[in-house]
């Protein structure tokens, strides 16, 4: 079957993302070539949707080549990325027998890989895991180490840094999913044209009608696009020192919308969705973004049926506060990411809170 292969450049732990139909089959031997051995103990996190699917047949495949499995169910959703999920699975990997060689497996999106990513940094100081994503969404959680789990006043707050051995992305598993769901993953999609690469927001535009049906081909061309922008800001800026901060378009004010409707109401692309708008209104606001770069950015969203208006009976002074607590506040003065065009953002620092809560009054009045 046909593949694609990017890197991730991390030096000696640099890992590849293999993309491609039916290669939850073929993962046995990915992970083989990956330096995963069959002798070791692996742990399998996924959640109760994605496990109905895909779950006994990576069992089946992993026993035939040798490698010995099991595996923790979650209930899916944002809510299992909690402190109380996160135990239940040290335990259950500490029952299984796991030891320094072993791997966690992330099958799912960006909940499962977050979650069993963090379980992976952490048991016995880190051991291997592996993604392999489920969801659109995840085209842009799996790739880069970024792994988390939530607390009730903030998302991602407790975290760290901890890359796969290897991203293998079955792109069948997709058409699976709901149509809620592929939408969020196109806010991700879509991001990635909006921090780096205009002519690839001309084409989202153009093939949105086929996107969102799921055209194999073009779908598997803007997974590769979005993971290969990811992919090359990681290499550059693993650690979100610098460059990579500009991945976050959008994310301070999703981020605050998430855990202030207790990551119940909208889903993370959602969020972003609402949040990358909020954030080219307020460049637009300042000065920096030309005007229509707010009404661009709206109409390319709404094309994968995203929302783009204000959420909710949320107040503007509530989120406010809630972005404060974003890790990327320093010192209690915000950091945005905002677009000084279509395809190029910058870290915006020390902007008059005022100027920010006014942009989100209007929202709300616009309702």
């Amino acid at each position: 079957m046909k593949h694609e292969t990017l890197t991730v450049e991390l030096g000696e732990r640099s890992y590849p993302i293999v993309i491609g139909e039916g290669l939850l089959q073929q993962a046995p031997k990915l992970l083989q070539q990956a330096g995963v051995s069959s002798k070791s103990q692996l742990l399998i996190v996924t959640d109760e949707h994605v496990a109905s699917h895909y779950l006994q047949p990576l069992l089946d495949a992993l026993a035939q080549a040798g490698y010995r499995a099991s595996a923790s169910v979650i209930a899916a959703g944002e809510q299992s990325k909690s402190l109380a999920v996160y135990e239940r699975i040290m335990t259950e990997a500490i029952q299984a027998g796991l030891d320094r060689k072993s791997a966690v497996l992330a099958l799912g999106g960006g909940v499962v890989g977050d979650l069993a990513g963090f379980v992976a940094a952490t048991y016995m100081r880190g051991i291997d895991f592996v993604q392999l994503p489920t969801t659109l969404l995840a085209h842009d959680s799996s790739v880069g180490g970024k792994v988390a789990i939530n607390h009730p006043l903030g998302k991602n707050l407790i975290g760290a840094f901890h890359q796969p051995r290897v991203v293998i992305y079955d792109t069948s598993a997709l058409h699976s999913l709901p149509k809620r769901e592929v939408a969020a993953g196109f806010a991700e999609v879509v991001k990635h044209g909006l921090i780096s690469d205009e002519a690839f927001v001309d084409w989202l535009e153009e093939h949105a009608d086929r996107l969102w049906e799921l055209d194999s081909e073009l779908l598997a061309k803007a997974i590769h696009r979005g993971c290969a922008v990811k992919a090359a800001i990681v290499s550059e800026d693993e650690t979100e020192q610098g460059k990579r901060a500009l991945l976050n378009l959008g994310h301070t004010f999703g981020h605050a919308f998430e855990a202030l409707s207790a990551y119940s109401v909208l889903n993370h692309g959602e969020a972003i969705s609402i949040g990358m708008c909020l954030a080219a209104k307020v460049a637009e606001r300042i000065g920096m973004a030309d005007q229509g770069v707010y009404e661009r950015t709206k109409r390319v969203l709404r094309l994968y049926h995203l929302p783009t208006e204000w959420p909710g009976d949320l107040t503007p002074e509530a989120v406010l506060e809630a972005m404060k607590r974003d890790k990327k506040t320093v010192g209690g003065k915000l950091a945005l990411v905002l677009p000084r065009a279509i395809g190029q953002v910058e870290v915006v620092k020390d902007i008059d809170e005022e100027i920010i809560l006014k942009v989100m009054r209007e929202e709300v009045e616009a309702k």
